[in-house]
């Protein structure tokens, strides 16, 4: 497959015992870039954002530009990776697919097709041997669970000797011309999501300065932040909250989670159901995403959206006191 076309082709995985199925090998040098890129670089950018923000303050037009750059990071990822391309949740036509997958790409979380991979495997394996980041992988309680939340917060980018097979996982995504294309342009989409908040900047501004300091914050920190936001589900949601359906993994509904992540940390449901287009389906859970597909359906963009069925919310629910 040409690198105009799509992803460069993946070889067979060799036989290795013990490993899940539908898993290539990775090698030292990714792993040494996921190391710098998704884990070290985000703390690094968080760490200097404190004494920027203490010195210089962080002024509204920046704030305003990473707020707006944030918002169209996480509803990517949940509307686009997550709800539409990993667990069809609904169907679109091909101009808001691109615009998803784009909104997605600027969360700079790797192309779509491999997110959806690896969180296809997820589900396969939650919380069990084969999950790609479960908390509960090295044990239950003391070190060994801080050392599991570690790991699915950010270390299983750097300590996974394998990763998800796109062939095996995702070749609906891989038979999407579109998506190839996007998928391959992902070193641009990553450029944009920094050069867009800048230029924005620098225009709004008028100045070189308006340029740079929203590249920093609209830019770079945003992307720590959105980074930190989004894995917190993996590792957060996987060990804390409360559980009000039946599932076979420890998936739970976290309020401050689903509020950073519109409406993701509504774990639960997600688990009990994983291709219904709302995590949020009791009452008070309040879901920014699911309320945008919502619009998206009204409008005509959206068709086919799989809302939840009030008798099998009924029949999942486990008994809760003051139910």
């Amino acid at each position: 497959m040409s690198a105009s076309t799509g992803p460069p082709a993946e070889s067979p995985a060799p036989p290795a015992p013990n490993s899940p199925p539908g898993t290539l090998p990775v090698t030292a040098g990714r792993r040494a870039a996921y190391l710098v890129v998704l884990v070290v670089l985000p703390v690094v950018l968080l760490a200097a954002a404190v004494p920027v923000a203490w010195g210089r303050g962080l002024g509204a037009r920046d704030a305003v530009i990473a707020a707006v750059m944030y918002v169209i990071s996480i509803f990517g990822i949940t509307i686009g990776y997550h709800r539409l391309f990993t667990h069809r949740s609904f169907k679109c036509g091909r101009p808001l697919r691109a615009v998803l997958a784009l909104a997605g790409g600027m969360a700079m979380e790797g192309p779509v097709s491999l997110w959806a991979a690896e969180h296809r495997r997820h589900h396969k394996y939650a919380d069990r041997p084969g999950d790609p980041h479960s908390p509960w992988r090295y044990g239950d309680g003391g070190t060994a669970l801080l050392r599991g939340l570690l790991h699915a917060q950010v270390g299983w980018f750097c300590t996974a000797r394998r990763r998800s097979d796109r062939r095996h996982w995702v070749p609906d995504l891989l038979a999407d011309r579109d998506l190839r294309r996007i998928d391959a342009a992902y070193p641009a989409v990553v450029a944009l999501a920094l050069l867009l908040p800048a230029t924005v900047g620098g225009l709004w501004a008028g100045a070189w300065s308006g340029f740079w300091t929203a590249l920093f914050w609209g830019g770079l920190v945003r992307y720590a932040v959105v980074h930190h936001v989004t894995w917190s589900v993996n590792s957060i949601a996987h060990t804390f909250g409360t559980q009000h359906f039946k599932t076979r993994d420890r998936s739970a509904d976290v309020r401050w989670v689903a509020f950073l992540t519109l409406g993701e940390g509504w774990h639960n449901w997600h688990h009990a159901d994983p291709s219904c287009a709302r995590h949020g389906v009791l009452p008070g859970q309040f879901d920014p995403s699911a309320r945008l597909i919502r619009l998206f359906e009204q409008a005509g963009w959206a068709r086919e959206v799989k809302w939840p069925d009030p008798r099998r919310v009924a029949a999942g629910r486990l008994p809760q006191d003051g139910r």
